[in-house]
């Protein structure tokens, strides 16, 4: 089930699937140590004998407040007689978790409603060797492992602490003994549980006819017990409500700090750009990672996560925060990078966010020879966005320790990193982390990053290396339409596989060849683009009433039972958002520009209520596919803006 509605401070996440059950619970890292392990926290209402828990029964909507990372969750159950406002934030400053919950009594006489919260927490991703207590000391519920501590606590009424609770083991008669009572409105005040450790909460509400009642309920995240029982404390002197207003406060001022005049784009693009960027912010760790997409589900389709970082997908949002206004987001992302680098100048395909080295699928060795497991655009990226943010921040201070360590390092692996005879890139695995080739997609991003490191040559006054650098982006340009233009099919084509003295070239169409005129390799006017960008046209855009645009022909990835035959593929929003950039690109008045309107708002369409971006949709239903959100959906949107934007002002004049 895709996760909507994430809550962030860059410390602390939490995820909500679509029932609006908290889903994953990372902390200290975002994205890494999910100690849910995916498993949902139930969140039920009993009332006059009947319990509900979250689920079909509800009527749910799930959003934020306007411009703010607080939810604004609407939920209303007609047979119980009852609905419910609820707000969920994590606090800016404090790793609090935070839920006020209103209560509204649709009968026309005074009930007693009672709150279930369950927690089936597994510390560290793992449910051994855990605890679960009842805290005498601050009247709270505690579970901890080793040096991971969650204190849970409420306040009602004018008062503070748990008051009806439960802890057992899991998948035990006790635990299910316990949901059962829950479901007849009680809890068994058994105090500790410890191995494989659950909890649960209540809260007992008496809500007069017609009338509403507030509770609220918190999640304090520590590493030992005196951090969350401080943290619990402050919760107590600042007040739930005051928290949870400070941080909208904040999140209102950040996302709207840039004036923008957004062309003539619609409002329902303008509020989707907005929580765009709030999305991203969500999905970034404080020590630099920007995690690609942290939605549990995936693992039980890979056995693995997104919840890792990319040197491509991070560039990506990188640039699209530079240039949105927010380069102070992600500075750390490059000391990131230039820590994660390896000594002969390159990026793995991805890392934890602590830094360390990630899982990674791409073999060593390719028909019986040594290759790097590397997918190149990665590396190239990093120095095209990092120019950007100069651009951008003309902060040359933050700029100048890079030059040695992940500038030039970077940038001499990839003038080195080269066919000899051809002038192309050696072979390496392709953006879409399923071939090993020569790409044009990859080809375009290390003359991007060659051109980028380039420039931060001629800003240091470095004249050798800025030529040296030049000169090589030119060479591998000039192999692009020497090699991997595919004379027969009058366009570009998608990779290409050294035979003899050239390459074998792959004639499948890829959404990803876009990339020559997005990276500004070649102009978007060229004869031979504008035939390559047809035939994506032509080829990967979905001909159904959900429509998007495929990466490729024939893609089969998370592609469902019920997809016809006859589509390419899935609809991506970043496949779509490249339409949409080739469009503004080669605009040259304003009915041009206007061609990339429908791709644009196709997207805010195809978004959760929420605004949320998924990697893909089904082409039948158009229901969200694969991991939500996800972080190079969201930056592809926001840059696509303001492309928009800068193309529609240039043409006014």
């Amino acid at each position: 089930m895709p996760k909507d509605i994430p809550v962030s401070n860059g410390n602390f996440l939490l995820n909500f699937d679509l029932d609006y059950q908290i889903r994953d619970v990372y902390f200290p890292y975002i994205g890494q140590e999910n100690h849910s392990k995916g498993d949902p926290f139930r969140f039920g209402v009993w009332v006059v004998g009947h319990c509900s828990w979250m689920g079909p029964e509800w009527e749910k909507d799930l959003r934020y407040h306007d411009d703010s990372l607080v939810t604004n969750v609407f939920l209303k159950n007609r047979s119980l007689g009852l609905e419910l406002r609820c707000h969920d934030v994590v606090d800016v400053e404090l790793n609090v978790y935070i839920k006020k919950i209103e209560v509204t009594n649709l009968k026309e006489k005074e009930r007693q409603v009672k709150l279930f919260f369950c927690h089936d927490f597994h510390l560290y991703g793992y449910d051994i060797g855990d605890t679960a207590y009842f805290d005498p000391r601050t009247n709270t519920i505690i579970h901890y492992k080793d040096n991971r501590y969650f204190l849970i606590n409420c306040y009602k009424s004018g008062k503070y602490g748990v008051n009806h609770y439960a802890c057992c083991d899991k998948e035990t008669p006790v635990r299910e003994e316990i949901w059962n009572n829950a479901e007849r409105g009680i809890l068994n005040g058994n105090q500790i549980s410890c191995g494989s450790a659950d909890s649960a909460v209540g809260i007992w509400l008496h809500v007069p006819p017609g009338g509403k009642t507030t509770a609220y309920y918190w999640i304090a995240a520590g590493t030992h017990y005196n951090e969350v029982e401080q943290l619990n404390r402050k919760v107590i002197e600042k007040t739930p409500e005051l928290l949870i207003k400070r941080t909208s406060d904040y999140w209102k001022a950040w996302v709207t700090k840039e004036s923008r005049s957004f062309g003539d784009l619609p409002k329902s693009v303008i509020n989707i750009y907005n929580r765009s960027l709030l999305i991203l912010r969500t999905q970034i760790d404080n020590r630099g990672a920007i995690t690609a997409a942290n939605d549990s589900d995936i693992v039980r389709f890979s056995r693995d996560t997104y919840s890792y970082m990319w040197g491509r997908d991070g560039a990506f949002v990188a640039a699209a925060l530079a240039k949105a206004g927010y380069t102070h987001v992600c500075e750390k992302f490059y000391d990131f990078c230039a820590r994660a680098l390896s000594e002969e100048g390159y990026l793995y395909q991805r890392y934890n966010p602590d830094g360390s080295l990630a899982s990674n699928w791409h073999p060593w060795m390719v028909d019986g020879k040594a290759v790097l497991p590397i997918q190149e655009d990665s590396t190239a990226l990093i120095l095209w966005a990092l120019w950007i943010h100069y651009e951008s921040s003309k902060d040359i201070d933050f700029i100048r320790p890079f030059y040695d360590t992940l500038i030039k390092k970077s940038a001499d692996f990839m003038v080195t990193n080269r066919d000899p005879d051809t002038k192309l890139p050696i072979p390496c695995y392709d953006l879409w982390e399923e071939r090993f080739g020569v790409h044009t997609y990859t080809v375009a991003s290390v003359i991007a990053g060659l051109r980028a490191a380039a420039n931060f040559a001629r800003l240091f006054q470095d004249a050798a290396l800025s030529e040296k650098y030049d000169k090589t982006a030119e060479e591998i340009k000039g192999g692009i339409t020497k090699h991997l233009y595919h004379k027969g099919l009058k366009r570009y084509a998608r990779s290409g596989y050294r035979k003899g003295k050239g390459y074998e070239l792959d004639e499948v169409i890829d959404v990803s060849l876009s990339a020559l005129v997005i990276l500004g390799v070649l102009p978007p006017k060229d004869p031979h683009m504008v035939e390559t960008m047809e035939a994506i046209r032509q080829q990967l855009w979905l001909n159904s009433s959900v429509e998007g645009c495929a990466r490729y022909q024939n893609d089969g990835y998370h592609s469902p039972e019920d997809s016809p035959e006859e589509i390419p593929g899935n609809p991506w929003f970043i496949s779509t958002l490249w339409l949409a950039e080739y469009y503004i690109l080669s605009a040259e008045s304003l009915p041009e520009l206007h061609k990339a309107i429908p791709y644009i708002e196709w997207c805010a369409k195809n978004a959760l209520p929420s605004g949320v971006f998924a990697e893909q949709v089904h082409p039948v239903n158009g229901s969200p596919l694969s991991v939500s959100p996800l972080t190079w959906s969201h930056a592809s949107f926001v840059w696509t803006i303001l492309q928009y934007e800068d193309k529609f002002n240039s043409l006014k004049k």
